[in-house]
């Protein structure tokens, strides 16, 4: 009798170090649930262009599934399950609700890309970026500003996507709820698609009001990094504000190189 638990807690072990240790394989694994993540968000773009057959619905269970094998196995190695029902958890019930119960509708796939998200803030995973990657730890603030600005611009689509489709006429598919979301973002504003219905308004004002904010803030941070990398010949400390004068740290006078602009 004492074998099982100890084969059950071995696997368990197991199953821990893939998801949390700093190992190669460990990373690899977390590389290929990232790789996961990616192929699923293609999938349900691509195949919203087109009518839903038993191909596609067997494929969104098989996907859903594996959402649903992932999130019991984190929520099993939870030694406070409390603390485990976070933003990004929650996100994965959507999408797994989303893969498994047509009804839910399969726009909802989109928010999909909030695990992804997660995925790549996790301590190991950027760590393995920054060692792996040159251009990462050389590029990092500008590489995190445009997958944030990506991040929310597909789950905005995705919204308008889930709500909009098949109840408004000018959402035919997912490059329809894309082309709004642009030129709503940059104010373009076209007009030549709307959303319908009290929903869609209120959707369309909280895009306005809060999408166009923080939209402008991420492109302000792709086009414009708040920090410079400008070692301090003092204490070392790598990165200062583009417009200081002295170390943050130790008071030491650096010199950042500047175009005129602040």
């Amino acid at each position: 009798m004492a074998t099982e638990p100890d084969g059950l807690k071995s696997v368990i072990n197991k199953i821990r170090s893939l998801y949390n240790d700093n190992s190669s394989t460990g990373h690899r694994f977390r590389y290929a649930l990232l790789g996961f993540d990616l192929l699923a968000i293609a999938f349900v773009i691509v195949t919203s262009f087109f009518e839903h057959g038993r191909t596609i619905d067997i494929i969104d269970m098989v996907i859903g599934v594996i959402i649903l094998v992932d999130f019991s196995l984190r929520m099993s190695m939870e030694k406070f399950p409390r603390v485990f029902f976070k933003v990004a958890t929650w996100a994965d019930i959507v999408a797994m609700v989303s893969f498994l119960a047509p009804i839910a509708g399969e726009g909802l796939g989109f928010l999909r890309i909030l695990r992804t998200l997660r995925l790549l803030h996790t301590y190991q995973l950027l760590a393995r970026l920054r060692r792996d990657v040159r251009y990462f730890r050389t590029h990092e603030e500008v590489i995190m500003a445009s997958i944030n600005l990506m991040v929310f611009l597909f789950i905005t689509t995705g919204l308008i996507y889930a709500l909009q489709f098949r109840v408004n006429p000018e959402i035919q598919n997912y490059a329809d709820a894309l082309y709004f979301t642009v030129t709503t973002l940059t104010t373009t504003g076209f007009g030549d698609i709307t959303l319908t219905g009290t929903t869609g308004r209120l959707l369309s004002v909280g895009v306005m009001i809060v999408g166009v904010t923080l939209f402008l803030r991420l492109a302000q941070v792709l086009f414009r990094p708040a920090k410079v990398k400008q070692p301090c010949s003092n204490c070392g400390l790598q990165i200062h504000d583009a417009d200081a004068v002295h170390c943050k740290h130790c008071g030491e006078t650096i010199f950042i190189e500047t175009d005129g602009r602040i």
